[in-house]
C-alpha cells in the first residue's frame, strides 16, 4: 500500500503539479486491505510513501503494519527478511503519523497551549514521534538521577536499565525526554534531549546513561 514518487512530490511548476491536499491513500486501498482482512488469513501491510498517510482503517484492523518509505535496490531483500523473522526491525518514527489532515501541522513538542480538543476526535496522532516496534519486547527500570537535584545551570546525568524481555536479539533505540514545567518562557511538553541504539539477547540487561542540562 502506499504513494509512489509520482503521487508523492512537491510541486514546483505549473507543468509539475503535487503537494496532495490530504493524507488518505489514493484509489481503492482501503476497501482492497479490507477484502484481505475479511478472508481471515494472517495479514501485514507494508507500506511504500514519502510522508505520512491517514490509515486509521488499517490500523484498526491490521496486526502488523511495516513502514518503508522510500526504499533502494534491497527493497525486496530488506522486506522478505524482515516478514520472515531473519532480521528484528528496531526503527523508530522520526516523524508525527497524525490521525487526518485536520491534525497538520503535528508533532511531538507542542507547546502545553498547542492544542485543544476536537469534537468528536481527538488530538492524540495515530502514531507518535518515536514510536516503533520489533519481535521482541524491552522493558525498562531502575530509573534515576545523578544528582537528583541542580540548579538552574546544573546538569544532571540520566541512567536506565533495559532488558530484553522477549526470545528474540534485537535492538531498542532508548530516548530522554525533558519538560520544563517551572521555565520563565513557555516550553513544549515534550523535548527529545538524547537517545542511544543498544543491541540486547534475550534475558540481556544494559544500562544506558544520558546526560541533561537545566
Amino acid at each position: 500500500m502506499g504513494e509512489n514518487e509520482q503521487t508523492s512530490r512537491e510541486a514546483w511548476a505549473v507543468e509539475h503539479p503535487g503537494d496532495r491536499d490530504n493524507l488518505d491513500l489514493l484509489g481503492n486501498q482501503d476497501d482492497l486491505v479490507k477484502a484481505i482482512v475479511a478472508t481471515g488469513k494472517p495479514v501485514v501491510v507494508f507500506l511504500l510513501h514519502g510522508r505520512p498517510n491517514s490509515i486509521n482503517a488499517i490500523a484498526e484492523s491490521v496486526p502488523a503494519i511495516l513502514d518503508g518509505w522510500y526504499l533502494g535496490q534491497e527493497t525486496g531483500t530488506a522486506v522478505a527478511d524482515v516478514l520472515f523473522g531473519d532480521y528484528n526491525p528496531g526503527g523508530k518514527l522520526p516523524i508525527t503519523v497524525p490521525r487526518s489532515t485536520g491534525q497538520l501541522p503535528d508533532y511531538y513538542y507542542q507547546k502545553p497551549s498547542g492544542k485543544r480538543e476536537y469534537l468528536g476526535s481527538t488530538t492524540k496522532p495515530l502514531y507518535p514521534f518515536g514510536w516503533g516496534l520489533s519481535y521482541t519486547t524491552f522493558k525498562y527500570a531502575n530509573v534515576r538521577l545523578a544528582p537528583d537535584t541542580i540548579g538552574a545551570q546544573g546538569e544532571t546525568k540520566v541512567s536506565v536499565d533495559v532488558t530484553n524481555a522477549g526470545k528474540m536479539r534485537g535492538d531498542e533505540v532508548v530516548q530522554l525526554y525533558i519538560r520544563d514545567e517551572v521555565s520563565s518562557v513557555t516550553r513544549p511538553v515534550k523535548e527529545l534531549r538524547g537517545f542511544k541504539r543498544i543491541s540486547l539477547s534475550p534475558g540481556e540487561s544494559k544500562t544506558v546513561e544520558a546526560g541533561a542540562g537545566a
